[in-house]
């Protein structure tokens, strides 16, 4: 049910593993900085914002990140590449992890890559990304490619088809102005439109990586936080928990990464993702009989007691296959 007969391909993003067959690795946690709305944005104008809250937020991550086994960055949104250059300057000075740019529009987009290019961070740039209503896709390739941009985020809709398959249309159409080499890294978002679209996405993830092996993944935190009324059905408290449920759930669908959204949500957000990455760890073992062999993967950090029953072939084990 959940193997992929294709062979998948496991992208390496600075020490860290990205793709690869169903319940292998755990998935990238992408989360959200300077978005409209972030408390810690005081004037996006003047350039001013919190940087002793922003920089405890990063450290939470990345103290997250190392407790759990799951990879993390931060995407940072900007609507200029001036803006962008300022967030970049600041984020190298206080971490050593990749980043992520997050921009709408496609020329400071590319303006922001190419300040990023021109500081030699290409290796830690997670471009974020390559959509379907670029007007010059052929163009912006081409650019990246000469400015040594090595891995990017291409998104997947098709208004036309708005379908789990429509998202592999969209794909592959973006996929002729990118030939092959030209990046290490494609990671495939998938749209999401709203909370329960979420399985949608889902299936497209299986089958754009049935399809072509490239990595694929989510932004659960688009239908999580677009069910506005949630807060005032449920409150604070209930809030947080449908969305907890919501992002981890979208773990077990053939997910390589999620946007899960304000970076401020971490502490709530990887404790669900964990649950999610140790039962994909677990159904894949059942189904191939093959536990991760990603050694950092929270299946080993949290249950290894388990892990190695299963290995073992002990009581608790799964039968076996034919």
């Amino acid at each position: 049910m959940f193997k992929l007969e294709k062979p998948q391909k496991e992208c390496q993003i600075f020490d860290f593993k990205v793709g690869g067959q169903y319940g292998q690795n755990p998935p990238l946690l992408i989360s959200s900085m300077f978005h409209n709305g972030d408390k810690v944005l005081e004037s996006r104008k003047e350039g001013k914002w919190d940087k002793a809250k922003a920089e405890e937020y990063v450290k939470k991550q990345e103290e997250l990140e190392k407790l759990t086994g799951i990879p993390a960055i931060v995407a940072m949104v900007a609507n200029s590449a001036e803006e962008m250059a300022r967030y970049v300057d600041w984020f190298t000075s206080i971490s050593d992890r990749p980043f992520a740019i997050d921009m709408w529009v496609e020329k400071p987009r590319l303006e922001a890559a190419e300040y990023v290019a021109k500081k030699g961070l290409q290796d830690r740039l997670v471009y974020n990304s390559i959509t379907p209503w670029d007007k010059d896709i052929p163009g912006q390739v081409a650019k990246l490619k000469e400015l040594g941009i090595k891995h990017v985020i291409v998104q997947a809709y098709d208004v036309a088809d708005p379908s789990p398959k429509g998202r592999l249309t969209s794909f592959n159409s973006i996929m002729e102005s990118i030939p092959e080499g030209t990046f290490e890294s494609i990671l495939v978002d998938t749209s999401v439109m709203n909370l329960p679209a979420i399985a949608f996405s889902g299936v497209a993830n299986k089958i754009v990586k049935e399809a072509t092996g490239w990595p694929c993944g989510v932004a659960s935190s688009n239908g999580t936080y677009m069910w506005k009324e949630a807060r005032e059905l449920f409150g604070k408290d209930g809030f947080a928990a449908m969305n907890a449920a919501g992002q981890g759930c979208s773990t077990l669908y053939w997910t390589d990464f999620i946007f899960y959204g304000p970076i401020v949500a971490a502490p709530k957000m990887f404790p669900a993702v964990v649950s999610g990455a140790v039962m994909a760890a677990a159904m894949a073992q059942y189904e191939t009989g093959q536990l991760p062999a990603n050694p950092n993967h929270p299946f080993y950090k949290f249950f290894n007691d388990f892990a190695e029953k299963l290995k073992s072939g002990g009581e608790q084990s799964m039968p076996v296959h034919d």
